[in-house]
């Protein structure tokens, strides 16, 4: 069946029953096919449907053109005007998002008017959603759904009315009647793709590219009705492109070239309007220029006219350093070269289809992508690089200009020995990948050249290891291949950045940030140009991994995920101190501390976001739920957008500290006051420190031995700088200090013990600091980091509670009896004074002797532990290098602000280690 345009010179239709065996009356309706009706100067089409419809045989369809208007002959007409080429023109091109309503196509209208360049033209998409309503008419009709008729209804009523609000007058005539032309056209021709069951990509090509000609006519009548003399053109007539084997199309430049001369010349204009996504082959037949086909378009008209810039508008400011939606941190990029911009694209970043960018290449011509919405935002701009990047002052984020991710990802291994110096393996494996037809995304091999492993869409990865299995049987067989193994649920990271190539460390920095996230790399990939760095992760660890790294090379915000356990005494005041300091810590530090939870013995508040700290001991009352550690361990550490955690331990549990092992060993990260897990079993001490030193997770501790005081970074500093330590010797409990600094004169004991307990200096339970074990505990930790492998049990301690209240039944029961035992201490204390000496009740660490105790002592009243006042620390620590005076450090050492403060260090110690700047 042969149908032609009503406005090509001739008009011919026929059926015909050698071509078309099928009974006549069910082809009633398909009597006109009008397929360019809407084009300025209509070439003549025809339309060939060869069918054999024999019972059980499915149609086949084929359409074929030949441009023959008495305006425009390709045979070669006189140019009456020259094309003009060169800066003089500047190409825009507009999505279907930025004319998806006619107010917005009136502002496209509006920008173009602006644009002040000598010669402009514009690319211009389907309205919003178009594309996928012409694609879903094709579906239904091929489906015999007979609503494809009232879905093309809906088309037109669309297009009708975004045509009543913009234009008015003969425009509004001319548009609605060829809309209706068009309308009745596609009619018939989904009508005899109804018939037949089935459209060919061409047919399908064509229907769909009417949403480029509709919108591309409103766009330029907009145009013209602001003053702005104006044409519109059918690309299909100019861009002339060769369809490939793997859905791409190859533009044919000397031929497109050719004709965008002649169109020109019958056509002159200094503004043009032209349709995207659709062209022609080079046998006249429609197509597209599939994905992304209109920045495609605008790339090709560019190169064509050797434009001065290609301006893609958009809904986005420009092209982010990561996708904003994983990566709230993510910057605007003010520039990209074309091989970062192609990089980024390849592996997902919503920047531009890499073929968009070959054509601009050749002439380096920019493009810039720009926001139709913010239209004061600048944009980015893809160009050849400047080589003069550092003069904006940020010289490292230059390095790595962004970050892309691929989600839904497997990977394929295969591995064995026989591979190893055979020529073709690799040949082999990937002729399988492609006979079933599967993208290889990322290859890898190891230099033993013993295995291959290549990451697939996961939704591909079964066919892949289906056919390999088979392809390679007999050598797996016979052991050649040891294995063909597939990893499923990855994802891949990239860091992209040209000047990556010519810099020492990149690699470096990238590994550490996913090292200290706590990220295990599957496979790694770099070519050698170095303008990225590929990493296979698993897909639940991918925006863990995004943020990691972009935090590391763009100083954003280091976010730390808080889970607070025991907000009691120390561990509110931690709350409170975090509450007034969160704005500070953000702004001038860059560190965002997310408190997703607390939990206490009976009641935990969890949170999506984070907890709103100026209310949380409200929202724990009223919001709280019943106390799960597990399951606040699993909400802290399972927000995804979150690269780290960290676990803070303020009670005084064994049972908590028992869970740092399988923290670590998760990844979270620790801050405890809590002296348990250190003064522990020495075995589970040295299993918890081996795992610590195996990985990235940090476990502090610093509050453990002098609260606020820096007791276990002054130990670990002289250590790691080749100090030999001595002997350390304190007073390491801040309540034995404040007691034993205020037991003088006559004043007895079990008064000094009741006035320290008033003032909130001791534990309910006296006893618990008169007993020495605090302090002892403090003296095993300080020798165990001196490298002394002793038990609690190995260390003596003199015990301030008087042998028969041991066993008291209630702190009250021992308060009221105390007195009874004052005589004791009293005595002690009156011997001390006739030698002009105080008592003072200390922790020793003799390493050289190997060796700890906790006892009461005494001291010279010159001594610097006699000029402690109220509840203060002293540690001196003897050395080779202070050997002859000790190194000396005192403070406070005792109270939940000091304590919290002293761990709030911690946190922000690990906010540096994790990449936040010192």
């Amino acid at each position: 069946m042969a149908f032609s345009s009503p406005l090509s010179p001739s008009y011919s239709s026929h059926l015909s029953s050698k071509h078309f065996k099928v009974n006549r009356t069910k082809l009633s309706t398909i009597n006109k096919i009008y397929p360019f009706s809407l084009l300025q100067r209509s070439p003549f089409l025809k339309v060939d449907f060869s069918s054999q419809w024999e019972r059980g045989k499915s149609s086949k369809f084929s359409i074929s053109a030949a441009v023959t208007s008495k305006e425009y002959s390709l045979d070669g007409a006189l140019q009456n005007t020259q094309l003009p080429k060169g800066d003089c023109w500047s190409v825009h091109k507009f999505g279907g998002t930025c004319v998806g309503t006619p107010e917005r196509i009136g502002n496209v209208a509006e920008i173009i008017t602006a644009d002040q360049s000598e010669r402009k033209l514009v690319v211009v998409s389907a309205m919003s959603k178009v594309t996928d309503m012409m694609y879903d008419l094709i579906y239904k009709a091929q489906s015999r759904d007979d609503s494809y008729i009232t879905a093309l209804d809906a088309v037109r009523e669309k297009h009708k009315l975004a045509a009543v609000d913009l234009l008015d007058g003969d425009d509004l005539a001319s548009f609605l009647s060829k809309l209706q032309d068009d309308v009745n056209n596609l009619k018939s021709m989904l009508r005899a793709i109804y018939i037949a069951g089935h459209a060919t990509e061409s047919f399908s090509d064509f229907v769909v590219g009417h949403g480029e000609l509709w919108s591309a006519h409103l766009l330029s009548s907009a145009v013209r009705k602001n003053g702005v003399e104006c044409k519109w053109m059918d690309t299909r007539e100019v861009l002339v492109v060769n369809p490939t084997s793997s859905n791409q199309v190859d533009p044919d430049y000397l031929m497109s070239e050719e004709r965008l001369e002649k169109w020109y010349s019958n056509n002159p204009s200094k503004t043009i309007i032209a349709t995207g996504f659709i062209a022609t082959t080079p046998q006249n037949i429609p197509t597209t220029l599939k994905r992304d086909g209109s920045d495609f378009s605008a790339a090709i008209m560019g190169a064509l006219l050797k434009a001065r810039q290609v301006t893609i508008w958009t809904d986005v400011d420009g092209v982010y350093s990561a996708d904003p939606r994983k990566v709230s941190e993510a910057v605007i990029l003010k520039t990209l070269s074309y091989q970062e911009a192609w990089e980024m694209s390849y592996f997902g970043a919503n920047v531009l289809h890499p073929r968009t960018i070959v054509p601009v290449m050749q002439y380096d011509i920019p493009i810039v992508i720009k926001n139709i919405f913010n239209l004061s935002a600048p944009g980015t701009m893809i160009c050849r690089s400047s080589g003069n990047e550092d003069e904006d002052g940020q010289k490292l984020e230059s390095l790595v200009k962004g970050f892309a991710t691929i989600d839904n990802v497997a990977l394929v291994n295969v591995e064995g020995t026989g591979m190893a110096g055979v020529p073709g393996t690799a040949s082999a494996i990937f002729s399988a990948v492609k006979d079933v037809g599967a993208n290889v995304i990322m290859i890898s091999q190891a230099s033993s050249e013993h295995s291959v492993c290549f990451a697939v869409p996961q939704k591909e990865v079964k066919a892949v290891a289906d056919v390999l299995e088979s392809r390679f049987g007999q050598a797996l067989s016979a052991g050649r291949l040891s294995q063909i193994a597939v990893i499923p649920n990855c994802s891949i990271l990239a860091a992209v950045g040209q000047r990556m190539a010519s810099t020492p460390g990149v690699s470096a920095t990238f590994f550490t940030a996913l090292a200290k996230a706590n990220i295990n790399i599957r496979a790694i990939a770099q070519g050698c140009t170095e303008y990225n760095i590929t990493v296979v992760v698993k897909r639940e660890d991918c925006v863990r991994a995004l943020r990691a790294v972009h935090s590391k090379f763009y100083l954003s915000r280091t976010i730390i995920a808080v889970g607070i356990v025991g907000p009691g005494l120390i561990g509110g005041t931690l709350l409170d101190q975090l509450k007034d300091q969160t704005a500070v810590l953000k702004e001038k530090f860059n560190i965002d501390l997310r408190v997703m939870g607390i939990t206490g013995t009976r009641t935990m508040l969890l949170s999506e976001s984070g907890i709103d700290l100026s209310r949380w001991r409200e929202l724990l009352s009223v919001k709280g739920e019943m106390a799960d550690m597990n399951k606040f361990v699993h909400h802290v550490r399972g927000n995804h957008f979150i690269p780290n955690t960290v676990m803070v331990d303020c009670t005084a549990d064994s049972d908590v500290a028992s869970h740092y092992f399988g923290w670590l060993h998760r990844g979270i990260h620790v801050v405890t006051p809590n002296k348990k897990a250190n003064s522990g079993p020495l075995d589970q001490y040295l299993k918890l420190r081996a795992l610590q030193r195996q990985s990235y997770t940090h476990y502090f501790y610093e509050a453990t031995v002098g609260a606020g005081l820096p007791i276990i970074s002054t130990l670990r500093g002289l250590l790691e700088t080749g100090d030999k330590i001595l002997r350390i010797e304190g007073i390491f409990s801040g309540t034995l200090s404040y007691i034993f600094n205020n037991f003088t004169g006559t004043r007895a004991f079990s008064q000094v013990v009741k006035e320290a307990k008033e003032a909130g200096y001791t534990e309910p339970d006296p006893r618990d600091d008169l007993s020495g074990t605090d302090v002892a505990r403090k003296v095993i930790i300080l020798a165990r980091e001196s490298g002394l492998q002793l038990e609690l049990s190995d260390i003596p301690v003199q015990s301030l509670v008087p042998e028969p209240l041991r066993s008291s039944a209630s702190p009250e029961e021992f308060m009221q009896q105390l007195p009874q035992f004052d005589q004791q201490l009293a005595a002690q204390r009156q011997e001390a004074e006739d030698t002009e000496e105080v008592l003072r009740y200390v922790g020793v660490v003799d390493v050289v002797n190997g060796k700890g105790t906790v006892e009461l002592q005494r001291y010279s009243k010159e001594h610097p532990f006699a000029q402690l006042s109220g509840s203060d620390n002293i540690i001196a620590f003897t050395t080779e290098r202070y050997a002859k005076q000790p190194l000396i450090v005192r403070g406070p050492g005792a109270g939940a602000e000091v304590t919290a403060g002293g761990v709030f260090c911690d946190i922000l110690r690990l906010a540096s280690y994790l990449g936040a700047p010192s």
